[in-house]
């Protein structure tokens, strides 16, 4: 075998193995054991944005409602890209953004406002978590504690997600890798 061949059939595992340790740094905790949200997040890989999403029996948006906006840490995405799947230390954020109507020269239509309603993080760490997974939330960006896991939350991604408690479903640019990689599973 060419050590080119071999470099090719390696890449991917060469990936993984950087990635983890990359991702290693963005899944931070304090020494009780809360998450700390990541600073930059919004420089992170932007994979969706929807506005005014509902999962079953949560309220409706009223008026112009909430974007949600959808980040990954770099070093996840370059092994997801490889491999079709989430390596540990993955970190997502759902950021809740409020939605405004009439601005600057704006008078249809809906735009991101600057005024954040909430933060959401789902994070895969091994050790740590029951199934691999574990949701945190943060209005105001402070280390927060882990969501119990008898939380709907968790029962609505293992039930609903395309890929390994993710709605790739809903990420236009990775849904075509995951179904190349043959990791997507809709529900």
């Amino acid at each position: 075998m060419t050590a080119n061949r071999k470099f090719w059939i390696l890449a991917p595992l060469l990936l993984v193995a950087a990635g983890a340790a990359v991702g290693a740094e963005t899944a931070r905790y304090t020494p009780s054991g809360a998450f700390i949200p990541p600073a930059d997040y919004r420089e992170w890989i932007f994979l969706s944005s929807g506005l005014n999403m509902n999962y079953g029996d949560e309220p409706v948006a009223t008026g112009l409602g909430l974007f949600d906006n959808v980040f990954v840490d770099p070093a996840a995405w370059r092994v997801f890209k490889a491999t079709g799947h989430w390596p540990d230390k993955t970190v997502f954020v759902k950021e809740g953004r409020a939605a405004g109507g009439k601005g600057s020269i704006n008078d249809t239509g809906q735009f991101q406002t600057e005024s954040r309603a909430y933060l959401e993080f789902h994070v895969r760490d091994e050790k740590r978590f029951k199934g691999g997974w574990g949701f945190f939330e943060s209005a105001d960006g402070k280390p927060s504690r882990l969501i119990p896991h008898a939380a709907k939350c968790y029962a609505c991604h293992e039930a609903n997600a395309a890929v390994e408690t993710t709605f790739v479903q809903f990420y236009p640019t990775a849904k075509p890798i995951a179904l190349k990689a043959r990791s997507y599973h809709e529900r």
